[in-house]
Order: C-alpha cells, then sequence, then structure tokens
C-alpha cells in the first residue's frame, strides 16, 4: 500500500486503531520508527509522512514527518462514455481502471440497456480508494450520467465511437473522449444517429463484452 487515505487532515500527531492498526501492525509488520504515507480526502493533492513512534496492543502513535504537494495522474486525460452494464461488471473493472489513469465515466442509459441496473456512486468511490491506495493514485475517477447518447454527444461532439467497423485504431494521440456500448452494441436507431461520429475498433477478430472492450480501449489509448 503506497498510502493511507484519511476522512481529515491529519494532525502534528495521530493515533490508529482497528483495522487499520491491524494491517499497518499485523499484516504489514511495521513498527517503531517506520515512516508511513498518508492522504487526507479534505486534500488528495498532499502528501503526509508520519513515523510511528509506539505500538502497543490496539493501537499505534505517530509524529508528523514531512508534508509535500505531490500530485499522481496520469499523463494523458481520457473520459469514457459507458453505456450503462450491470453494476457487478462494472464493479469488478473499476479498479484496473482507476490504475491506468482513466480520468472520468459518463454512465449513459442506452436503447439496450437493462432498465433494472442501478449504479451507486458513492459505493464506486469506496472500491476506488482501495485501488488509489495501493496504486498511489491521489484523485479520484469523475462520475456522471446522461439520459441517452444524444445528450452525451451533444455536450460532446468530438467523442470517438468504439464500434464494428472497418477502421482499425491506429493513432489514439487525439481521442479524449470515448464511447462504448452495453453488451448487444448499439441499436440501429443510435448507429444511425453515430453515423457521422468518428467511429473505430481495436485489431481483434474476437467480440468483446462490454467491460473488456472499455479495458482494451482505456489501455490503448493511455499507453
Amino acid at each position: 500500500m503506497v498510502y493511507i487515505l484519511l476522512d481529515e487532515i491529519p494532525d502534528e500527531n495521530l493515533v490508529l486503531k482497528g483495522e487499520t492498526f491491524k494491517y499497518l501492525v499485523k499484516v504489514r509488520r511495521h513498527s517503531t520508527g517506520d515512516i508511513i504515507s498518508f492522504r487526507s480526502k479534505k486534500d488528495m493533492k498532499i502528501l503526509y509522512t508520519y513515523e510511528i513512534e509506539f505500538v502497543d496492543n490496539r493501537s499505534l502513535s505517530l509524529k508528523k514527518n514531512s508534508q509535500s504537494l505531490s500530485e499522481v495522474k496520469a499523463k494523458k486525460s481520457l473520459h469514457i462514455a459507458w453505456c450503462i452494464i450491470d453494476s457487478k461488471s462494472i464493479e469488478k473493472i473499476l479498479p484496473s481502471l482507476s490504475e491506468i489513469g482513466v480520468e472520468r465515466i459518463s454512465f449513459i442509459n442506452c436503447d439496450r440497456t437493462q432498465k433494472n441496473f442501478k449504479l451507486d456512486f458513492k459505493r464506486f468511490d469506496r472500491i476506488l480508494e482501495s485501488s488509489m491506495q495501493q496504486c498511489g493514485r491521489s484523485t479520484y475517477i469523475e462520475f456522471d450520467n446522461y439520459k441517452n447518447i444524444e445528450s452525451f454527444i451533444n455536450y460532446f461532439p468530438q467523442t470517438k465511437v468504439f464500434d464494428f467497423c472497418d477502421k482499425v485504431l491506429d493513432n489514439s494521440e487525439n481521442i479524449q473522449t470515448v464511447l462504448i456500448g452495453c453488451e448487444g452494441g448499439f441499436s440501429q436507431k443510435e448507429k444511425e444517429f453515430l453515423k457521422s461520429s468518428d467511429v473505430f475498433r481495436l485489431d481483434t477478430p474476437m467480440i468483446l463484452r462490454s467491460e473488456s472492450a472499455v479495458m482494451a480501449v482505456a489501455s490503448k489509448i493511455l499507453f
């Protein structure tokens, strides 16, 4: 774990108990004199380091060692427009999308989205926090949602579209926003609406699930 995420900005001295104590002492085997890094949800840009001064059976006491401005994020910005799929499938891939540096995800209700799917952005944030502490990232993925593809494209007309077509993606430098469909792809009505957009596919003969497509496309663009 690169750092520990705290709810508040830490004081000069910290006392940690509960699960955080168990993780640091029982799992990571930290002891007196070790330096631990922290970030606060109130200001994620600041990295704090603390030295462990004392450890007992239920808690450890730490004293501030340093603080510095330290933002960790991808070199390139990527905004994914993702037609809604089962939230369980989304949750499984969120940590990986966080680790490779996706900046924003807009979820879209499309013609083939099952209407019973509900998105819990607070739960998504909690999932991201574990990933961020592991990979060192200092920003959350931003989440929002749109009622349909048309409304999204009206806001982001330069969006590139991932779909079945002849054009293979060979240069991703100018892609900042990409639209990816749900299971079953875009409806004929949506394809008609998107026909004037820049549409591409990946160089593979396989049909990708929606979450596989999101991960593959994001990796191709960001790396």
